[in-house]
């Protein structure tokens, strides 16, 4: 027993500790704080970068030679991890989140002696400039990051943005496109929640007849029985009081929140179902709702990603022998399966994909059936190969044939 241990031990990679140095150069976390930072100061804007950050780190990304699934150090990358401190997951959460608040998110590459990619490394958006070389019009990156001072050609930084203005390399942040409606709304609410502390207000009349110090008793009792009697109080002769009503409304509120939803949701081009808003919700199809988001917002930022590792993470002779990286987004498609049921019958129906290739788009392991990798068509089923002998497999013939045999009879 103890020898199978020995060979078994030097057969399997072991798992090795490094001890460090108590003296090691260490720096703290930088601090989360982010003070007035609609992030975490407003509750729809989180959630929408949330929701946005995670649904991406989620989708299923592989590298794919001429529509086949390859596997490499680079793929690895994007789909296990991306250095030794952080996952694939961690790496696009942290990138999509920088693109949502700053407009920009930027990996750094690192690369081997080859060239080839071996890590990437996420950046604050705060810590990286875009240059442009007016001699060559080309782009630059000046990365400024604690110790690390450097400037690197375009084709070694990932940089993934929303909407830039005609000329401009940079993004512009939804933040700031929706920071007037944002402090608009925090001045509502600020208000809303003074005229919510607000004590009850009260009017009394008397006749200026009575003497000053039936008028001071008369108001120090009232002032007693508002305070002990929870706000009842006792009308007495000669004395008149109205209750004072406040102007403010819930509903003024709940009309500047659906506002405010509507905002974000436009500047994050999200459904406004997104937002959790209940009248949204009531009046939409949540299967139409989900493909709505996946063609008009996802596909663009997934399209964006994916020309970016095409064209920075493949080399040229890797995109021309047909090397691609592609997100998977079918899956999120789902929902709607009365339509994606009726699109794969008539995809193996009509000879356009295989049961394996329609599986595959499902996530699902491929049959071992032979017939599995065989196009078919409708007649009612046979291989495409075997289309020529459709009419003989069902004991027809010609019209010669068929002729002859009523003559006979």
């Amino acid at each position: 027993m103890n020898f199978w241990n020995k060979v078994k031990q030097m057969v399997e990679p072991k798992q090795e500790v490094k001890a460090i140095n108590v003296n090691s150069n260490f720096n703290d976390w930088p601090d989360n704080s982010t003070g007035g930072d609609p992030l975490i100061s407003n509750e729809e804007v989180f959630s929408v970068i949330t929701r946005l950050s995670n649904m991406l780190s989620s989708l299923p990304i592989h590298l794919y030679k001429n529509y086949s699934e390859v596997n490499n150090e680079t793929s690895s990358l994007l789909s296990v991890e991306a250095n030794e401190s952080i996952s694939a997951f961690q790496l696009f959460n942290i990138t999509e989140t920088a693109r949502n608040t700053d407009g920009n998110g930027y990996i750094f590459i690192e690369r081997d002696k080859y060239g080839s990619p071996i890590r990437l490394y996420p950046l604050p958006p705060k810590n990286v400039s875009v240059m442009r070389d007016t001699d060559t019009d080309t782009i630059w990156y000046r990365v400024d990051y604690n110790q690390f001072h450097f400037l690197i050609f375009n084709t070694e930084m990932i940089h993934v943005k929303h909407t830039s203005p005609n000329g401009v390399y940079v993004g512009i942040s939804p933040l700031d496109v929706l920071r007037d409606s944002l402090k608009f709304q925090d001045a509502v609410e600020d208000f809303s929640l003074g005229e919510m502390k607000k004590k009850d207000k009260f009017i009394i009349q008397y006749d200026r007849s009575m003497d000053e110090p039936k008028i001071q008793s008369f108001l120090q009792q009232f002032r007693d029985l508002a305070l002990k009697n929870g706000g009842a109080i006792i009308q007495q002769a000669g004395f008149k009081v109205e209750r004072y009503a406040s102007s403010f409304q819930p509903t003024d509120l709940n009309t500047t929140e659906a506002l405010a939803r509507t905002r974000i949701a436009n500047a994050f081009n999200v459904p406004l179902s997104f937002l959790n808003d209940g009248q949204a919700k009531a009046t939409t199809n949540p299967e139409h709702v989900m493909t709505q988001f996946v063609q008009m917002t996802l596909i663009p930022i997934v399209r964006q990603y994916e020309s970016e590792f095409n064209r920075k993470l493949l080399t040229r002779s890797q995109r021309m022998q047909g090397y691609y990286f592609k997100f998977n987004i079918n899956g999120l498609l789902r929902g709607d399966t009365a339509a994606r049921t009726q699109f794969y019958q008539m995809m193996i129906r009509n000879g356009i994909a295989t049961p394996n290739e329609l599986r595959k788009l499902e996530d699902l392991p491929v049959s071992n059936e032979p017939n599995a990798d065989k196009l078919w068509f409708s007649g009612d089923l046979y291989p495409l190969n075997l289309a020529e002998q459709r009419n003989t497999l069902k004991g027809g013939g010609t019209n010669e044939e068929n002729q002859s045999v009523s003559d006979d009879q």
